[in-house]
């Protein structure tokens, strides 16, 4: 299978690889090669590389940043999911989307499941449940995984 996934150089991307790239075509690109905020390249990118599948894997991850700087986190975690839910449609493939726990506001005494109702508290995850509903506008073929606490050998996280 010919797997598109962005976000070449985040925990769960690089997690991915190691799982996927002895399985499948495996095309990966991050912020080097594909500016997530070019909606015209992504969309460029996509048609040219023909994928059966996309793994999103990439974000506007900096929460704190996100605050002051919305206008990218918005770009990235919001307009480029969408993009690729209509490219994905459009080639009748499906889309994976990771995104996060920030789309609650952690008030819930007990485990969040997916019929809760969000309620961001910051821009980081009032973009992230845009991208989510983005997505689902489209419709197509689409699956939503919202995590926490991600960590791996990589990157910078609480396990190292």
């Amino acid at each position: 299978m010919k797997i598109l996934l962005l976000g070449q150089h985040g925990q769960v991307s690089r997690e991915l690889q190691r799982l996927l790239e002895s399985r499948h075509e495996l095309i990966v690109l991050g912020r080097e090669q594909l500016d997530l905020a070019e909606t015209d390249n992504l969309r460029d990118a996509v048609r040219r590389l023909q994928p059966q599948l996309i793994i999103n894997a990439a974000a506007h991850t900096a929460v704190d940043a996100a605050e002051s700087e919305p206008e990218a986190a918005f770009a990235i975690n919001t307009t480029a999911p969408g993009v690729l839910a209509e490219e994905a449609a459009a080639l009748d493939v499906p889309l994976i989307h990771y995104s996060t726990d920030y789309v609650f506001d952690g008030s819930k005494a007990s485990a969040y499941d997916e019929d809760d109702a969000p309620n961001p508290l910051g821009v980081y995850g009032r973009s992230k449940l845009a991208g989510e509903q983005a997505i689902a506008a489209v419709g197509g073929k689409y699956l939503i995984l919202r995590t926490s606490w991600v960590y791996s050998l990589h990157g910078r996280n609480f396990l190292l």
